[in-house]
């Protein structure tokens, strides 16, 4: 087995003990049948499916359309590769990410993310089947895999799920660093450098009246730093009171897996939180 997915296996069951003993990992408030089905199934696909998929046709691809290039970059700096990753992959889903809640067909393949009213480690994979297979940052690091830089993806993936696990987290490592005086300016580069869970709660918060809550922000996975790039940052080092989507219509676990296979017309991702989806919803 290589070295990175041990890596990942660890972090992974790692919060996910700390969860058990802390926080109940099986049993999370407000949960439903649906949900533990919903990301069960999600994690299970893009796993042992659509990444390893998509990363092997995004290669071949390549090779296919660009077959002198193969490997052509195997001897780039380490700075630089993990510059294009950060560029490529990060950047791209931060986008993604921020189309999925602007699009209303996009946001109904983003929006089971939302729909747990908690937070956990249980929700990285969680979205849609279709929302990965179209991301365009997986699609884009298969490229950069073939043009010679699968070293540097294999420590890089490990950060990054180290980052987005943490930060989806119900056990917040962020809390009792707050507290420390000393470590304020620390913890001020930190939280504006990667997502914490102080600011990737506020992006789950269910209402728009909770100040801690910034549900059209903090759209940042590995780096946060885009979102402050780009406006759309909020950083308050408060967590919402509680989390999900508000005033929308319920959604069945068909929609929430397979939507458009199943389901309504997409709902308006600009009015998810508040009066619009109120309105939206009536």
């Amino acid at each position: 087995m290589p070295n990175s997915t041990i890596a990942i296996l660890a972090i992974y069951l790692g919060f996910a003990l700390l969860e058990l003993l802390q926080s109940d990992l099986f049993a999370k408030p407000e949960q439903t049948r649906d949900d533990g089905i919903v990301e069960a199934v999600s994690i299970v696909v893009l796993l042992g499916l659509t990444q390893p998929a998509v990363l092997f046709l995004s290669a071949a691809l390549a090779g296919w359309i660009a077959p002198q290039y193969s490997g052509a970059l195997s001897g780039l700096n380490v700075v630089a590769a993990i510059g294009l990753f950060l560029i490529l992959d990060d950047m791209t889903q931060y986008w993604w990410h921020r189309a999925a809640h602007t699009f209303p067909w996009l946001y109904n393949l983003h929006r089971p993310h939302h729909n747990a009213r908690y937070m956990s480690i249980r929700l990285v994979y969680r979205n849609n089947l279709f929302y990965y297979m179209m991301m365009p940052g997986i699609w884009l690091s298969g490229v950069l895999i073939y043009l010679g830089l699968s070293w540097v993806y294999a420590g890089y993936i490990v950060v990054k799920l180290l980052v987005i696990t943490g930060a989806h987290s119900d056990v917040a490592w962020d809390k009792p660093l707050y507290r420390i005086a000393w470590l304020s300016p620390v913890m001020w580069l930190v939280e504006r450098t990667i997502s914490t869970p102080a600011t990737h709660h506020a992006h789950h918060g269910r209402h728009a009246s909770d100040p801690a809550v910034h549900y059209k922000g903090n759209y940042g996975n590995l780096l946060f730093v885009w979102d402050v790039l780009f406006g759309t940052a909020k950083i308050t080092r408060c967590y919402p009171q509680s989390y999900g989507v508000e005033n929308l219509p319920e959604t069945t676990l068909g929609e929430q897996l397979a939507w458009p296979l199943f389901g309504k017309v997409p709902v308006e991702a600009d009015s998810t939180v508040g009066e619009g989806a109120a309105r939206n919803a009536a």
